[in-house]
């Protein structure tokens, strides 16, 4: 039985489906003006790991995952570049496939963009202010009025008067509340903008989510997920404009990730503390980024060191060496009967728990090692498959990565032809030139194993 910590309720709570055997999920995706960040990748992969196990479960997933194809910062970048804030972001939207490809995320059932539901965004505005919860400003934005919705503040916690008390920035002349917040945003000179109601503009952030969930989804669903930083305003606002338009129910379950962390403060694009995927990934293997993010808890904070990705990579190859030892008989299944099947899904069925998952593949990866079962390491990348992790040939992960010399100097041939002499060196009883060429090849990244079958090597 799937247990959710929602952060609505403030517990954790049995899942049960609107639709038996279907789930409807939505994720906050990415705002496409530059390369996602390592940040990044911890929310995305969070969702991934509740994608994959309902997957798992048995259940059927329509998983939409948003593109924000236009926001002030997209027109500021593209300006920069000298480019149109579309060539912009296909360019970026092209960049962080291929990265979250080689973090082995897999695409969602649908990814809309922005600007394919202006339209939709046009339509529940006007709604709002049908009902009396919105209205339009003289300057031809548009505004949610926050205290005519009652139910504001329930998600985050915040009272309106608290909210009152904490305004710091000053109040738009507009707005007849500081905390009303932009449903449509009039156009400047030379913005992109669509035509409106209330004169050329184009929609604000908020908006952009609610309208694409209830596209792709409905106005009522299952599960609606992003980082913590996203709880206030974005998502309760969100549930504003919905419930406020609907007079029902918006979302069920809502999952929030921690935040990945830096030095102990959270990572960032505006704190200038952040590392970019691509970057980590000319250092280090994608599979071992991802492994650094499953190993957490996706609603604990994650700290983030080069020290702590390079202790997941070795934790990530005791595992793959267990495979390679022992190849897995036939296709990988799981025996969900067995103790670590049981116990690998008590875990996740508890709000995904995949520190106590991982915990079990390193038992049965001593198992495996310690027995030479086939079958075990069978189970293992089964399992091991579910947060996927694992499905590559052991000897090909292994032997991959970048090395202190470069791939180009110690190519796998150089490695081979250097482990024939240093074999010629031991039987020739020449144990100095075999110890200086084990050490040249660890000085760049190479370790020897010798075992009875001969020696293997991999990549640090």
């Amino acid at each position: 039985m799937l247990t959710v910590y929602n952060t609505l309720a403030r517990e954790k709570q049995v899942f049960t489906p609107i639709e038996p055997g279907r789930v409807r999920m939505y994720v906050c995706g990415m705002t496409v003006y530059d390369l996602c960040h390592i940040g990044h990748a911890r929310m995305l992969g969070a969702f991934d790991i509740v994608y994959r196990w309902l997957h798992a479960s048995g259940y059927a997933v329509n998983y939409v995952r948003n593109i924000t194809d236009i926001e002030d910062k997209i027109i500021k970048r593209a300006l920069e570049r000298g480019i149109t804030p579309e060539q912009l972001v296909e360019q970026t939207v092209a960049d962080m496939h291929l990265d979250l490809a080689a973090l082995n995320l897999l695409p969602p059932t649908h990814e809309p963009r922005a600007t394919e539901h202006v339209a939709g965004m046009i339509e529940m505005t006007e709604r709002l202010i049908a009902k009396g919860r919105a209205y339009a400003a003289a300057n031809g934005d548009v505004y949610y009025a926050v205290r005519e919705f009652p139910g504001y503040g329930k998600l985050s916690g915040k009272s309106l008067d608290d909210l009152q008390a904490g305004q710091r920035v000053e109040v738009d002349p507009h707005k007849r509340d500081p905390l009303d917040f932009v449903l449509w945003k009039a156009a400047k000179p030379g913005e992109p903008h669509w035509d409106s109601p209330w004169g050329p503009g184009r929609p604000g952030w908020h908006i952009e989510c609610s309208v694409m969930s209830e596209h792709h989804l409905g106005s009522h669903f299952d599960i609606h997920g992003g980082g913590e930083d996203l709880q206030f305003p974005h998502h309760e606002n969100e549930i504003a404009q919905s419930e406020g338009c609907h007079d029902h129910t918006y979302v069920n379950y809502w999952l929030h990730n921690g935040f990945l962390q830096f030095a102990g403060e959270k990572m960032s694009k505006s704190l200038g503390n952040f590392f970019t995927i691509r970057d980590v990934l000319r250092q280090f293997d994608g599979e071992a980024v991802r492994f650094l993010i499953v190993r957490a808890h996706y609603r604990s904070p994650l700290n983030y060191s080069e020290e702590l990705l390079r202790d997941a990579k070795h934790a990530l190859d005791r595992l793959y060496t267990a495979l390679r030892h022992t190849p897995p008989a036939g296709r990988a299944a799981v025996d969900w009967d067995s103790p670590h099947g049981r116990r690998f899904k008590a875990a996740m069925d508890d709000d995904f728990n995949t520190p106590e998952a991982v915990a079990v593949l390193f038992e049965l990866a001593a198992e495996v090692n310690r027995s030479g079962s086939a079958e075990l390491a069978g189970q293992l990348k089964g399992l091991a498959g579910i947060l996927g992790l694992l499905q590559r040939d052991p000897v090909e992960y292994l032997q991959a990565g970048p090395s202190a010399g470069g791939e180009g100097e110690y190519s796998a041939e150089r490695i081979e032809a250097l482990i024939v002499a240093r074999t010629e060196a031991r039987k020739a009883r020449d144990f100095a030139e075999s110890d200086r060429i084990r050490k040249e090849l660890a000085d760049h990244g190479v370790v020897l194993e010798d075992g009875p079958q001969g020696t293997t090597w991999r990549r640090e």
